[in-house]
C-alpha cells in the first residue's frame, strides 16, 4: 500500500512516469526487506532494453514522421474524399476511412489524431459540419492508429507479455475492420436521424484519376508491412524498416522532404523512442520486484476468487483499463499492468494474443476519454471547442467502439482466426 501511495501521489504531483515507476519500486523494495535487489536495478534496466524486437519501435516512428512531413497523408485524404466525398456526410466517411488507411502506417493515436485534426476540421466545418462533430470523427476514427497493424501498443505489449509481434499485428485486423464498420454506421444514423449531414460534391472523373493514381503508392506502405509478414518473407522489424525506407524515397520523389530535415526527423524519432524503452526499462524493474515477493500469484488467486470466467476476467479488465487509461497514457498503462495479469491470463486459459487485442482497443480509448484525455485535447485546439460539448458529441462514437471491444471479448476468433491461418500456412 505505501508503494502504491507513493506512486499514485508522485504521478498526480505532476512527476515524469518513469521516475514515478521507479521511485515506487524502490519504497516497494524498501519496505518488504527487498534491499538486497538496489544493487542489480541497473542490471535489470539494461536487461530490458537488450530485446530485438524493441527496434521495430524506432522504425515505425520514422514512418510516422516522414508521413507526417513527406505529404503522404495529404494523399491519402485526397484519394478518400475522391471515393466517398460524393456521399451525403461524404467528408466524414473520408476522415474515416484516411484515418484507417493512415492506421497501419502511423500506428499511433496520438499522431494521428494530430495530423487529422489540423486538416479535416477545418474542412469538414468550412462545409458545413458542426465543430463538435467534426471533433468527434476525426478523434474516435484516430482510435485506429495502435489497432490496425503495425501498432506501437502491440510491439509493447509483445515486448512486456513476451509475445511474438507478428501474430499481434495480424490479430488487429478484423477488430479494427469491425470498428471502421461501426464508426460509419454512426455517421450513417446520425445522417438519417440527426439533424442532417451536409451532402459532397464530386469532382471531374480525370481529376478524380491523377488524384487516386497519385494516393495509390503511399497507400502500397501498409500492404507491403502486412503482406511482408503475413507471407512470413519479413519480420515486423524488418518490415518497419522497408516501410521507412519506401517512406523516404516518396517524400523525396514528392519533394515534401529535404535533406535538411532529415535531422529533425531523426531528432524526433530518437527522442519518442528515448520515452518509450525508458518507461519499458522503468517497469521492468517494478514487475521484476513484483515477481520476487510473489505477488503475481496473490493477483491469480485474488481475480479466481472473483472468478473463474474467461469472459467476465476480461470485462474486468476492460474496466480496469478504462479507468487506469483516464489517467495515464496508453503504453504506460501497458506497461505496468500487463505483467501482473498475464499468470492469470494463462491460468484461465486465455489466448495472449487475444488479451493483447482486448488489452490494447481498452487502453486507447483512455485517449479520448475526460479528465485526461490527450486526444481531445488535440482536438479542442484544432477545432476551438470545449471539452464539455467535444465528448458529448464522441458519445456515440465511443459507445460502438465499446460494443465491437465487448463483441471481441466474447468471440476470441475474432482476433486469433487470421494469426492461427498465418501459423497454419
Amino acid at each position: 500500500m505505501t508503494a502504491l501511495i507513493i506512486f499514485f501521489g508522485l504521478l498526480f504531483a505532476g512527476l515524469p512516469i518513469v521516475a514515478t515507476i521507479l521511485a515506487g519500486a524502490v519504497v516497494f523494495m524498501a519496505t518488504n526487506d527487498l534491499s538486497v535487489l538496489f544493487d542489480s536495478i541497473p542490471i535489470q534496466l539494461y536487461g530490458a532494453l537488450e530485446i530485438n524486437s524493441l527496434l521495430a519501435i524506432p522504425l515505425f516512428l520514422l514512418v510516422g514522421e516522414i508521413m507526417n512531413k513527406g505529404g503522404l497523408t495529404q494523399r491519402l485524404i485526397a484519394v478518400t474524399e475522391v471515393l466517398v466525398g460524393g456521399l451525403r456526410g461524404g467528408l466524414a466517411y473520408a476522415n474515416l476511412f484516411t484515418n484507417a488507411m493512415a492506421a497501419s502506417i502511423l500506428g499511433s493515436a496520438v499522431a494521428q489524431i494530430g495530423v487529422m485534426s489540423k486538416v479535416m476540421i477545418p474542412a469538414m466545418e468550412k462545409a458545413g459540419y458542426t465543430r463538435a462533430f467534426s471533433g468527434a470523427v476525426t478523434v474516435s476514427s484516430g482510435l485506429l492508429g495502435p489497432i490496425i497493424p503495425p501498432s506501437m501498443l502491440m510491439i509493447i505489449y509483445g515486448v512486456v507479455a513476451v509475445q511474438p509481434i507478428a501474430p499481434l499485428f495480424i490479430a488487429g485486423i478484423v477488430p479494427g475492420i469491425l470498428i471502421v464498420v461501426a464508426l460509419a454506421l454512426v455517421i450513417f444514423l446520425y445522417g438519417v436521424f440527426g439533424p442532417g449531414l451536409p451532402k459532397g460534391e464530386r469532382g471531374h472523373r480525370s481529376e478524380a484519376f491523377k488524384i487516386v493514381l497519385a494516393g495509390l503508392v503511399p497507400g502500397l506502405i501498409p500492404v507491403v508491412v502486412i503482406a511482408g509478414i503475413m507471407l512470413g518473407i519479413m519480420t515486423p522489424t524488418e518490415s518497419g524498416a522497408v516501410a521507412s525506407i519506401i517512406a523516404l524515397v516518396l517524400g523525396f520523389a514528392y519533394r515534401e522532404i529535404k535533406v535538411r530535415d532529415l535531422g529533425k526527423i531523426f531528432l524526433d524519432v530518437a527522442t519518442n523512442t528515448a520515452t518509450i524503452t525508458g518507461l519499458i526499462a522503468a517497469a521492468s524493474v517494478m514487475s521484476w520486484a513484483l515477481a520476487f515477493q510473489g505477488v503475481p500469484d496473490l493477483v491469480v488467486e485474488w481475480m479466481k476468487n472473483l472468478t473463474d470466467s474467461p469472459f467476465v476476467f476480461l470485462l474486468l479488465v476492460i474496466v480496469m483499463m478504462l479507468i487506469l487509461g483516464m489517467f495515464l497514457e496508453s503504453i504506460s498503462v501497458l506497461i505496468v499492468v500487463v505483467p501482473l495479469l498475464m499468470p492469470v491470463v494463462t491460468s484461465l486459459g486465455i489466448d495472449p494474443i487475444h488479451f493483447g487485442v482486448i488489452c490494447t482497443v481498452a487502453t486507447v480509448i483512455g485517449l479520448v476519454t475526460p479528465p485526461v484525455g490527450p486526444g481531445l485535447y488535440i482536438a479542442m485546439v484544432q477545432a476551438d471547442i470545449r471539452m464539455g460539448a467535444l465528448f458529448k458529441a464522441t458519445i456515440p462514437f465511443l459507445i460502438a467502439v465499446m460494443a465491437v471491444l465487448i463483441l471481441i471479448a466474447a468471440v476470441p476468433q475474432l482476433s486469433t482466426w487470421l494469426p492461427a491461418l498465418m501459423t497454419a500456412n
